[in-house]
């Protein structure tokens, strides 16, 4: 557990990343549209990692082949997930949207792993975690009603 701790730790900032940007492009939605908070936000991202990459001279961005091609639309996924969390957050509030995104993230997370579909390691769906799927749909039916 202990060597946890750390992945634990930079998991939970994540989660708070999560929080911050989606209030921050709600914002940027509801002033300057989603289009635009969407660019913003890539674009800032993009050159930030662009310039790590530069700077970093280990990249192996050449090996890219060898990732499925299905992998390689992760950066389509992500335009989708920002832009449905710039617009979800003013129109739902922040509570809501990070809820539903959360779910479903869990229910399709659980899919992936019972199936083991798209390079995901099989993990058999128990009656445990088939409960605790249900208590979190409980839980988003309480906060959205």
């Amino acid at each position: 557990m202990t060597n946890l701790i750390p992945v634990i730790i930079l998991a939970g900032i994540g989660g708070i990343a999560i929080t911050l940007q989606a209030q921050f492009m709600g914002m940027m939605d509801k002033s300057i549209g989603t289009l635009e908070s969407v660019f913003i936000t890539y674009g800032t991202g993009g050159l930030l990692i662009g310039l790590a990459m530069l700077l970093s001279r280990d990249g192996n961005l050449s090996a890219w082949r060898s990732v499925p091609w299905y992998a390689l639309t992760a950066g389509v996924l992500g335009l989708i997930i920002v832009g449905t969390i710039g617009y979800s957050t003013p129109r739902l509030g922040l509570v809501t949207t990070l809820t539903i995104l959360i779910a479903s993230q869990f229910i399709v997370g659980a899919l992936l792993d019972q199936f083991g579909i798209l390079g995901a390691e099989l993990r058999p769906l128990s009656l445990t975690r088939l409960a605790g799927i249900g208590v979190l749909l409980f839980g988003v039916w309480l906060i959205i009603r």
